[in-house]
Formats: C-alpha cells, structure tokens, sequence
C-alpha cells in the first residue's frame, strides 16, 4: 500500500482532538477518517464532520453487518471506523489518520499491522482532571468515571510505537509532525513513491 495508516489514541482530555486538529492545519498530505458514534453531539459538533452520529440500533446493525474495521463500547456509547474506504484510500496513496482508543487500535493493527500507533499521555493527572473540568460539558461524576477510564487505557501504551506526552500544545505538535515526516521517509515508502527515480538510480 502506498498510503500510511496512523493511530493516534489517548484518554479523554488528553488534548487529543485539538492536537489532531493543528495537525490537519499543518500538513494537508493526510485526512482523518470520520468514525461513527452513538453518543450525542456536543457544542459545536456536526454530523459527518466530528463524527457519524447514529442511533444505538442503527449501530449495532452495522457491526453485525462487519461494516466496521473496528468498534467499541467507550463510557457507556459506541464508537466504531468504518470499513470501506481505508483501504481504497491507502492503496490510493492518501496518508489516513485514526482517532481510536486502545481497543479500537488493537482490532485495526491485527487487519493492517502495518499501521503506526501513536499513544497521547497528559502531562499528570491532575492536569489531565483540570482539562476535563474545563470543557463545562461533563457532570463532576462523569469526570470522576473518565479519570478513572483514563488511568486504565494508560496502562496501554506500551502497545504503541510512538508516544508523545502533551505538556504543550506547540511542541506536541511539532512531535506528531516528526512522527508523520519519519514514516514517510522509511525505505519501503519512499521506494513505491519514487520507483521510477530508484530504477534509474541503481
């Protein structure tokens, strides 16, 4: 395949999102594919944009139809990337980024092993518990289970290939970028993206 396929996961209030957000500001060689959920929009978000919003029976459905690469049950809703599409895209040569959980990830990397982790760690919990309080969105009980979900999926990280700790948002961003530049440098890609330059060169 030509295209990469990237996995970024990290704990709720990670900063994950917005990390993800610079970066397709930054480097426009890559898009996120859109997942489906069954939990409710928040502020701001639109359907097909942050997310595929579906009913839970809707999902469920679609699950028993295989038509996810990967799904789960995350804090009481689903989440779950659709199937068509990835591998069109990669054989394509389009770099696509996942936004999936630990989980979610395993599932992905038995199918394409081949698929770079990225794990996004806060720089403490406390800090981790002060970005969840300041989103305004979720009830002290709710932030309570989340930071309790979070020290959990931690333990994870040793599953990934690369993990970037998010103390600063400039930095981090500088990291994933790193991350990106480094995989399309390896032999493999730049040999199917140039094969023409390396017949003529050896």
């Amino acid at each position: 395949m030509l295209g990469h396929l990237y996995i970024v996961t990290a704990p709720s209030g990670a900063g994950k999102t917005t990390l993800v957000r610079r970066l397709l500001e930054n480097d426009p060689g890559i898009r996120v594919s859109v997942s489906h959920s069954t939990r409710a929009p928040r502020v701001g978000e639109r359907n097909g944009v942050e997310y595929h919003f579906v009913g839970v029976q809707e999902f469920l459905e679609m699950a028993r139809n295989d038509d996810f690469l990967e799904w789960a049950q995350v804090h009481g809703n689903y989440y779950g990337t659709s199937r068509s599409g990835i591998a069109a895209a990669l054989q394509a040569g389009q770099d696509v980024l996942l936004e999936i959980d630990w989980q979610g990830a395993r599932q992905v990397r038995k199918l394409f092993p081949q698929a770079i982790g990225v794990f996004i760690l806060p720089p403490s919990i406390a800090e981790l518990e002060h970005r969840l309080c300041e989103r305004a969105t979720d009830s002290p009980e709710t932030i309570a289970r989340r930071v309790a979900a979070a020290r959990e999926e931690m333990q994870h990280v040793a599953e990934f290939d690369y993990v970037i700790i998010n103390d600063e948002l400039q930095r981090a961003l500088l990291d994933l970028l790193a991350v990106l530049r480094a995989a399309r440098l390896r032999y493999a890609a730049q040999r199917l993206r140039h094969s023409t330059l390396f017949a003529t060169l050896l």
